[in-house]
């Protein structure tokens, strides 16, 4: 069966600088969505369209293609007394953009009494190397398509 909109498409995969220092692998499995449901970046979509199990494939993603730009307004140093007690590097807190927007903040360091905070994914502004290998490919089911992700193993459960 060949990847198009509306399969649920398993792969492997690799994630790495361009320098080649290895950032992630699958451990299990990645099953997604396949069909502009933002279930992974667009241009991994638009590589592996049209492809069937076996099919493998390096992508060398800019920023704009991969997790975006750096955008300096996303930091934030906050007293750590406004925290809740056992925050901690790494660490994630939902707050407020500029704009208002709730947003999600990860803490990136604690000095003293302030708490450094970056609302950046942490690989945005990196040119990525990402190695695909397609496991397999199904029909997904009404209910997929409808809640817009995948269920079952290695998918999303209810």
């Amino acid at each position: 069966m060949k990847i198009e909109k509306d399969t649920v498409v398993t792969l492997r995969f690799k994630v790495a600088e361009t320098t080649g220092k290895l950032i992630e692998q699958s451990k299990e499995p990645m099953v997604y969505l396949h069909g502009g449901y933002e279930n992974t970046l667009p241009k991994i979509e638009a590589a592996l369209d049209g492809r069937e199990a076996g099919y493998e494939v390096t992508l060398n993603l800019e920023p704009d293609d991969a997790f975006g730009q750096r955008d300096e307004s996303l930091l934030r140093t906050i007293p750590k007394k406004e925290f809740p007690p056992g925050v901690k590097v790494g660490g994630q807190l939902e707050g407020r953009t500029d704009g208002g927007d709730p947003h999600v903040f990860h803490v990136t360091k604690i000095k003293g009494d302030t708490v450094l905070l970056d609302g950046n994914h942490p690989l945005a502004g990196k040119s990525l190397k990402f190695v695909l290998k397609v496991l397999g490919v199904r029909a997904a089911s009404a209910e997929e398509i409808a809640h817009r992700h995948v269920h079952g193993e290695h998918g999303h459960h209810h």
